[in-house]
């Protein structure tokens, strides 16, 4: 399944969307609030944005295949940016309920037209601290199906927010956790959450971290070059 080569229709979309963003010079307030933003400009172009912090097409169009292939109906991603990885979440199941949380007001306007634009009217996009809007929305959840964790990329943080998830996980629930090679505080967040008892398998793609937690099978780590 991560490695099957398969267009889909919807892949031209969202392309276009990406070709937008890589044209727009609009000029936008840069609020980071995770790891690594400390020495960032007050000012950024929408284009650089697009450049240096959305995903690759091959990365969104795996996010986009595990939502096909595992069908989940409740969904979270936190950091939206731009909504470029939220829309290929969204667009492979279009009756589940994906919130996505994002930290910068400008962002996020950037993001909710695109969601308009595209009709992503299922996706819930809350605005705001995650530390203070995760919460709230999770115990609102009957169960969490599927999370991608692309936000505040350090180790406390990153365990914080998979406590969280595993408060409505179950046997199926799939997460998927974004630059678990960035700095020494995600290789040792990885590592940790690898051992966890509730982890049984695992898959290493180097970008990203994939976390089952199927219990009627081994504990399996599994590292993949995926291309």
């Amino acid at each position: 399944m991560i490695r099957k080569k398969k267009d889909y229709y919807v892949f031209e979309t969202l392309s276009a969307y990406r070709q937008d963003l890589a044209k727009n010079t609009k000029s936008v307030d840069l609020i980071e609030l995770g790891a690594g933003s400390i020495k960032a400009p007050q000012k950024v172009i929408v284009k650089n944005i697009y450049k240096s912090s959305c995903h690759s097409e091959k990365d969104t169009q795996l996010l986009f295949k595990l939502v096909d292939r595992f069908q989940p109906q409740y969904m979270i991603e936190l950091g939206t940016c731009l909504g470029v990885s939220t829309l290929y979440l969204a667009k492979a199941k279009t009756d589940a309920l994906l919130y996505t949380f994002e930290g910068n007001p400008d962002y996020a306007k950037i993001a909710r037209d695109a969601f308009i634009k595209y009709k992503a009217d299922h996706v819930q996009l809350i605005e705001g601290n995650i530390h203070n809007t995760l919460a709230p929305v999770m115990d609102s959840l009957p169960q969490l199906d599927m999370a991608f964790i692309d936000a505040h990329h350090d180790y406390e943080p990153t365990l914080h927010f998979f406590n969280l998830c595993l408060q409505k996980s179950h046997e199926n629930t799939v997460i998927i956790f974004d630059d678990i090679h960035w700095s020494p505080a995600m290789e040792k967040a990885w590592q940790h959450i690898k051992q966890r008892e509730e982890v049984k398998q695992t898959i290493d793609l180097h970008q990203f971290g994939i976390v089952f937690l199927k219990s009627s099978q081994a504990k399996e780590h599994f590292t993949l070059r995926y291309y």
